[in-house]
This record gives structure tokens, sequence and C-alpha cells, in this order.
């Protein structure tokens, strides 16, 4: 399933990612981001070995080759699970393996896995040694900078030089702690204060390792003054609601220059997309709800968003009603 046409950008591609982000990068999504930004790292949402294993592998993991490179992340906590996940990702085409150390809500709590592996790096370790030795493509890890009340720069660099002492060459570091029960997802996101300079320092402290920066940042400003202390960093929900974001990204952060294509443009570009989908079973608004926030900022931006959200969903909505919302924005 790997598409042979694919080249590698002119720098690391977790230079600039988007983050994995529940109910919001599933294929559609990645492959209308993939044409705002040629380079851009892109993610998977959070898929558990539970449901890759027990569940549809095929419905999870099936993505376009013109979405490369994309990782997967997998959320779980059995380092024989996790290996086996790994070589069917692997064997889907992925460029690389994420495992989830982050996510601190009450399900992924109850599973075993995500923010609270934090107390148990040597587990953390093991799983990913075991992906490790299963597979030839990158093992990575996205992790906070603590949980609740062990927080302190010293566990966190216990935490690093375990986990990367089973090999793991790239962390992804969501420069917030997160507190396991009091707060939810969202408010995790907001409430605890964000500590680039924790991660700054990690860098410092590990320059061998690659270290990429995630939370808060939202804007290329922002990302480019971070790129000058840190290899990579990684935006979120700034990117999925203004996604023409990544238009610029190619040129700000890979020095690729060449030229911009227009939101109008854009748009068009996913019509042959669109249009196969649609014959596999797909309903437009499954692809287009990623697509609400192209025009954000520009000319027209609202009836775009009212004119989707209103016939997307209908049936038998077609590309028609792309074409249609674009009449909005000229």
């Amino acid at each position: 399933m790997t598409d042979p046409s694919f080249a590698p950008p002119p720098f690391a591609a977790s230079r600039f990612s988007v983050a994995p982000m529940l109910d919001w990068t599933d294929r559609h999504c990645r492959y209308f981001h993939r044409l705002l930004s040629r380079h851009a790292l892109l993610y998977s949402e959070m898929v558990t070995t539970g449901a890759i294993l027990q569940g549809n592998a095929e419905r999870h993991l099936q993505f376009d080759a013109a979405e490369r490179p994309v990782a997967l992340q997998l959320g779980g906590s059995d380092p024989a699970a996790l290996a086996q996940c790994a070589v069917i990702g692997a064997g889907y085409g992925y460029d690389q393996i994420n495992l989830n150390v982050g996510c601190p809500s009450d399900r992924v709590q109850n599973g075993r896995f995500g923010a609270c592996l934090m107390a148990e790096p040597q587990l953390v370790a093991d799983c990913v040694a075991a992906m490790r030795d299963a597979v030839s493509i990158p093992v990575t890890v996205k992790s906070r900078i603590g949980i609740d009340d062990r927080d302190s720069y010293s566990e966190l660099t216990e935490f690093i030089a375990t986990v990367a002492n089973a090999g793991c060459k790239t962390f992804v570091v969501h420069a917030r702690k997160a507190w396991l029960s009091g707060l939810s997802p969202k408010e995790n996101r907001d409430i605890p204060p964000l500590r680039y300079d924790v991660v700054l320092q990690l860098k410092q402290d590990f320059p061998q390792l690659e270290i990429v920066i995630n939370g808060g940042i939202n804007s290329l400003d922002t990302a480019e003054a971070l790129l000058d202390r840190v290899d990579g960093v990684m935006l979120g929900r700034e990117v999925y609601h203004n996604p023409y974001l990544l238009a610029e990204v190619d040129a700000r952060i890979f020095r690729d220059e060449r030229p911009l294509r227009s939101r109008q443009q854009i748009a068009m570009a996913m019509q042959a997309y669109i249009e196969r989908q649609l014959e596999n079973g797909q309903r437009l608004h499954n692809i287009t709800r990623h697509m609400l926030g192209l025009f954000h900022g520009a000319d027209g931006a609202r009836a775009w968003r009212r004119h989707l959200s209103e016939h997307a969903g209908k049936p038998g909505a077609g590309f028609q009603v792309v074409l249609d919302a674009l009449a909005f924005t000229f």
C-alpha cells in the first residue's frame, strides 16, 4: 500500500505536524490537509489496540497514499498487543508509529493507557522496545510534561531517559501537565499552564533526541520562533479551525517555494476525492465537515460554512453543494 512516488520533504516531516485529534483527524481530514501542505506530518486519530485487534482494522487504518507522510497513533499498554498493531499499521503504509502517553480522559485511564502511563516509565519503555523490535519504521512517543503532583523536572527527565534507552528517538511533548482527575480532557488542554521552558530545557538536556513541542501554538510566527530551539512544532485545533494556515507551512517551515494555491483552488482539488468517496458509500458531510474553516477570516466565510452545514448532510448530496458554497466566496 506504500506509494512509490512519495518523496521525503527537505526537512524532517516532524519539523511541523498536525496533532492527532479524536473525531477530527480522520482520513478525510488528512486528505484535505495534505492539499494545503505537501510536507507537514499528519497523524491519525488515536486508535486503541483493541479497536484494531478485536474490531474493524480496515475502517480504522485505511487511508489514501496521497496523505503521506502519516503517523499512526496507538493507545495501549500491552507491549505484545502494541507490537502486533505496529506491524499491522506498517503494513498499511504508515510512516511512523506514535504511542499516546498524553491523553487524560477517564475512558483512556480505565484502559490503562494515555497520560497515566507517565507514572510507569519502564512499562512505556517496554512498549516502545516491543514495537521497535517488530517494525522498521520509527516509533515515537507523545506525552505531557507531568501528571498530577508528579510534575517535577527530575521525574520528567527520568521518564524521557528511560524511554529513550528503549530506542525512542522522538518525543512530542505537550507543554502542560495533565490532571488525571478533576479536569475534563478539554479543561486539561486549557487550564494547566503552558510551560514551554520545560520542553526547551529538555532539548538542551537531551540534544541527541528529536524534541517536538505541542500545546497552545496558534501561529506560524510562534512556530518559527520555537523552531530555533526545538526540532519540531505540532499544532492542533488552530489548524483544524483555520486550515488555510497550512498553506504557508511549506514555504515558511520547509523552504518549499512552490506557489500557494488559493482557497478556491483547494476546494476544487477535493472534487475527485469527494466523488470517489461518494461512490464508495460515504456521505458528503463526513468529508466537508473538515472543510468548514477553509475560508476562516476571508470574504464569504460565514455563507460558505452555513451552506455546507445545511446541505452536505442531505440524502444524495454531491460535489455540487461545494460548488454552490464556493459561489459565496468570490
